[in-house]
């Protein structure tokens, strides 16, 4: 089985259940206390390749706090590789602001926190003029036993700039890179061309067919009706709805299966079968992570 190495955030969720999101200038009471989980769609990535038995290296940043050392302490006991993570100085680790409605669907507000400086080494820098350059010399550490047959998982709640840079040294390295374009952002086209997959929803399949870049393979999810992988439909995996508790980890636990069973040399079709059963026993738990509370 190759490595995974999941390059992304760490987050805080805060999350309150309501029972319906309100609309613009409204308030609404939450139905319960506030939880406060484990969750950034790196970490829940992760957590989900792990669980799907890979051999998984993180690569992000939290802050000093004590959240952040939560998290650590969390991800070791995974039996996370951690030893690529940042603690940055004088900024908290990232926060999720979450609200779950009763049919568990969910709205969310993300503050990145010590996300937004991955690539810095000086937490006084500003996180948009970190040149990429430097992220590729972490890389050439962080990620020098990758080769054929490893996974990099990607996502896009870091500084483009660090994705793109990851992507590109993973690839000369030999690994598979696949990205998850979520929250959608535009890339370069070279590095969307590196994804084999780029997995999208059915909403950023849209915003990505409108850009001029094409992936070197793509998957559409679209949640219980299933995926599409190059045009190939393959069913979702039936969940009562009175068992679904709350869809925010659905996707990233499929993202972090499915590149666990790539690196494990799954075929596509047992690849998405594998990520498909992990995205609906996902929603079948509150949280992003099973048993995520920090």
């Amino acid at each position: 089985m190759g490595l995974v190495v999941v390059l992304g955030s760490l987050n805080v969720d805060l999350v309150a259940a309501v029972e319906r999101h309100p609309g613009p200038g409204e308030t609404v009471l939450a139905d319960g206390p506030l939880h406060r989980l484990a969750g950034g769609k790196g970490g829940n990535q992760a957590v989900a390749a792990a669980a799907a038995g890979a051999e998984v290296r993180f690569l992000g940043a939290v802050g000093s706090d004590d959240a952040g050392q939560a998290y650590l302490h969390r991800l070791r006991s995974l039996g996370i590789d951690v030893s690529g993570v940042r603690v940055v100085d004088g900024s908290p680790t990232g926060q999720a602001w979450i609200t779950v409605d009763e049919h568990g669907e969910n709205s969310i507000v993300v503050i990145p926190g010590a996300n937004a400086y991955v690539t810095a080494d000086d937490p006084a820098r500003d996180p948009a003029d970190d040149p990429a350059d430097d992220f590729a010399d972490h890389l050439a550490g962080q990620l020098a036993e990758l080769g054929q047959g490893d996974v990099l998982l990607l996502q896009l709640e870091v500084p483009l700039r660090t994705v793109a840079a990851a992507a590109r040294a993973a690839h000369g390295r030999g690994a598979r890179v696949v990205l998850n374009a979520a929250p959608y952002a535009a890339l370069p086209r070279d590095v969307v061309a590196l994804a084999d997959p780029l997995v999208v929803n059915e909403h950023e399949a849209l915003q990505l067919a409108d850009s001029d870049a094409a992936p070197a393979s793509l998957l559409v999810t679209f949640g219980a009706a299933g995926c599409s992988w190059d045009g190939e439909r393959s069913p979702g995996i039936p969940v009562d709805a009175a068992d679904v508790l709350d869809t925010t980890g659905a996707g990233d636990a499929f993202c972090g299966a499915l590149a666990a069973a790539l690196a494990a040399g799954a075929t596509r079709h047992d690849a998405v079968r594998a990520a498909s059963e992990a995205g609906a026993a996902a929603v079948r738990h509150r949280g992003a992570q099973p048993d995520p509370d920090l």
